[in-house]
């Protein structure tokens, strides 16, 4: 029996190994193919990293939703929005090529704090917020905490409220024990990822068209790192302990508020988040089109007209 058990545990470690070692080698490559692209900050011991592009007396601070990165902004919305404004996006701490600290919290008042810093660091002025998923989210715990700091948001399939369920394309980052999710990361998260890639990506682009060069151009490979799963881990089970309390304090806005939403959206559900917001908020104005979750990449024509729209509604208020 001893002899049996010494068998187990032994192939049961060698498995092991071989998972760790195959998740190092994918995750070195991705960065060797993909290597960041921006520049770096750090604050609140967060070390940021944020591409920024153009010039001008306005800016505008582009914040990424869930397991996502900087470049998902990277099919023109960067671009057309940085010929007449300065634009910066970056990758949330713990995503992307930012690193969170082993101690810091992911809850959304942090994040909020760190973008907050983020806007003194580079000295953005009272920019417009620019938030989808997550990172809508985010804007608005940032708007909450900072007002001084923030002149407008415009929320792309943003997460307003605490969902009423989650999506299956994000089951595997409902861990809470950080070291089962550290284990995860590490060895099964990986190989996983790259076996249900599609499953998953019809999902969240879905009703649309995933595009061909999203690996590369929308920095979809940089989530084939331990980290970034176990960040966006930590950031999907940080949200009950702020995102109810956050609901409460709605009423404290008062700034323009703009909402995109793709009326076919897999991710998050329309009426329960945007309209539920304008609903609640006159100051929000909630546009629906046809479309999915994903519409920076999908639709980046329709998502920068609505940003520059409330670029307008800024500047009138």
């Amino acid at each position: 029996m001893n002899y049996l058990f010494s068998i187990v545990l032994i192939v049961l470690l060698l498995g092991i190994a071989g998972l760790y070692l195959y998740t190092l080698f994918i995750a070195k490559r991705v960065e060797l193919g993909l290597p960041p692209e921006g520049s770096f900050i750090t604050v609140m011991g967060n070390r940021i990293h944020y591409i920024e592009q153009g010039s001008g007396p306005d800016s505008i601070l582009l914040i990424h939703g869930l397991s996502g990165v900087a470049q998902n902004f990277g099919y023109g919305v960067i671009s057309e929005l940085a010929k007449t404004h300065r634009v910066i996006a970056i990758d949330r701490p713990g995503s992307g090529y930012s690193i969170r600290p082993a101690r810091s919290s992911a809850s959304l008042a942090v994040q909020a704090d760190v973008v907050a810093g983020v806007i003194d660091a580079l000295h953005l002025g009272k920019p417009l917020l620019v938030g989808h998923s997550l990172g809508g989210a985010v804007s608005l715990a940032t708007a909450l905490r900072h007002p001084d700091k923030v002149s407008g948001l415009a929320l792309v399939a943003p997460l307003t409220h605490m969902p009423s369920k989650v999506s299956a394309a994000f089951a595997a980052f409902s861990i809470r024990q950080p070291w089962l999710r550290a284990l995860v990361g590490w060895t099964l998260a990986v190989p996983l990822s790259i076996r249900k890639r599609e499953q998953v990506m019809d999902i969240v682009f879905g009703p649309e068209a995933v595009p061909a060069d999203f690996p590369i151009r929308g920095g979809g490979l940089l989530g084939l790192r331990p980290s970034h799963f176990i960040a966006a881990s930590s950031d999907m089970n940080a949200l009950e302990s702020v995102m109810p309390l956050m609901q409460m304090r709605y009423d404290d806005l008062h700034l323009p508020i703009g909402v995109l939403y793709g009326r076919h959206d897999r991710i998050l559900d329309p009426q329960e988040q945007g309209q539920a917001l304008a609903d609640r908020l006159s100051i929000v104005e909630l546009e629906l089109i046809d479309g999915g979750h994903m519409l920076p990449i999908t639709q980046p024509d329709t998502t920068i007209d609505f940003i520059r729209r409330q670029l307008q509604r800024q500047q009138a208020a």
